[in-house]
């Protein structure tokens, strides 16, 4: 799979463009807020419905225009696909698959999967755990739906239960605080079940892209941690009822589980040097790519934004060498730096395209 062709109105600073892509390497080139970045986001938009950086959909829309509208053609294997994202101000917004609206935005993602790999990752290590939770999510809805789904209702029961929990607690207000602890505890269920599975299917592939990046100079690891690692959700939510009814909120369940990242045994967040902290962010994602490709059966789209910044000369090559060959699918680099981006990637293939951003517009 890969993005033929993208066609981009009143996005973000882009007010318009039409991009023709390399099916293999496309370095965007340019100075900072020139649009590199919001050009990756478009793409990230297209198939996940929503920006990589959160925020409104409406604060996507170029300022003093009414919509944006995102339109892509994907090719995979012998046929092609359009994806038309669009959002209005006073309308929603709309999806379409081959001109087909969907009834469900979440019937989407998944279709074109992806891996975006950004300056703002840094989150993932240096921020709470609802970061490394959104990760998780974002990872595993891209090729699990029953989890998506999963998901979705154990977040909406849990909004009914903290709701309930501020009321005065009846006999019927009970009543329904067990049915939803059953609910939670079936949901919760299955949400850890996958996300443990998850993470011990991408610890092989993580370990051996970081020791390939860093050259083999450090020993890192990677761990999951949940409230359900002690037991049945139900049981406790049980064993926690008197606390949540003071806390007014249900202090238990897998909407508190978190990954946990090491260096050498110790945290990584308070050991790790920016250089060390990239290169695990970056073992990460392409470990995740590869999972991908192993339960979709094709390559995700590679979208690496800025992503030299802080990485030596040394793992900036490993990198480069890791994904710059035509069996890793189509790669988006951009980057401030013309003569290092196109040098190192003409070392490694003749089969790429240059763009440079200038003020929201793209010269091939």
């Amino acid at each position: 799979m890969y993005l033929e062709q993208l066609s981009i109105t009143d996005f973000k600073n882009i007010a318009s463009a039409t991009l023709r892509f390399s099916p293999h390497i496309n370095c965007i080139i340019g100075n900072n807020g020139e649009g590199k970045t919001n050009l990756l986001d478009a793409i990230y938009c297209l198939s996940m419905t929503k920006s990589y950086f959160g925020g409104s959909d409406l604060s996507n829309i170029r300022h003093g225009q009414p919509f944006f509208l995102l339109q892509g053609c994907f090719q995979q294997g012998e046929s092609a696909a359009q994806v038309h994202c669009g959002v209005q101000r006073d309308g929603g917004k709309v999806i379409k698959h081959n001109n087909k609206v969907y009834q469900r935005l979440t019937d989407h993602i998944g279709l074109f999967p992806l891996v975006m790999i950004s300056p703002t990752d840094h989150a993932l290590i240096n921020e709470s755990g609802e970061e490394r939770r959104k990760y998780l999510n974002g990872l595993l809805s891209q090729f699990d739906r029953e989890y998506l789904n999963a998901m979705l209702r154990y977040n909406h029961i849990l909004l009914q239960r903290n709701k309930l929990l501020k009321t005065p607690l009846n006999s019927g207000a009970m009543d329904v605080l067990l049915t939803l602890n059953e609910q939670l505890g079936q949901y919760g269920q299955l949400i850890y079940e996958r996300r443990r599975q998850l993470v011990e299917n991408l610890q092989p592939y993580f370990q051996k892209i970081y020791t390939k990046l860093s050259k083999d100079k450090e020993e890192v690891s990677l761990g999951y941690r949940s409230d359900l690692d002690k037991g049945l959700l139900t049981d406790l939510l049980q064993q926690h009822f008197e606390r949540d009814k003071v806390l007014q909120h249900t202090s238990t369940g897998i909407h508190r589980d978190d990954l946990t990242m090491h260096l050498d045994g110790y945290p990584l967040r308070r050991t790790g040097s920016q250089g060390q902290q990239k290169t695990y962010l970056l073992a990460l994602k392409l470990a995740q790519f590869d999972l991908l490709y192993q339960r979709k059966g094709f390559h995700p789209l590679l979208l690496l934004d800025d992503i030299f910044d802080k990485l030596d000369a040394g793992r900036i090559h490993e990198l480069i060498s890791l994904v710059a060959h035509e069996a890793f699918g189509q790669i988006f680099f951009t980057d401030s730096n013309k003569v290092r981006l196109n040098s190192m990637v003409q070392e490694l293939t003749g089969n790429y395209a240059t763009f440079t951003a200038e003020g929201g517009t793209f010269n091939q």
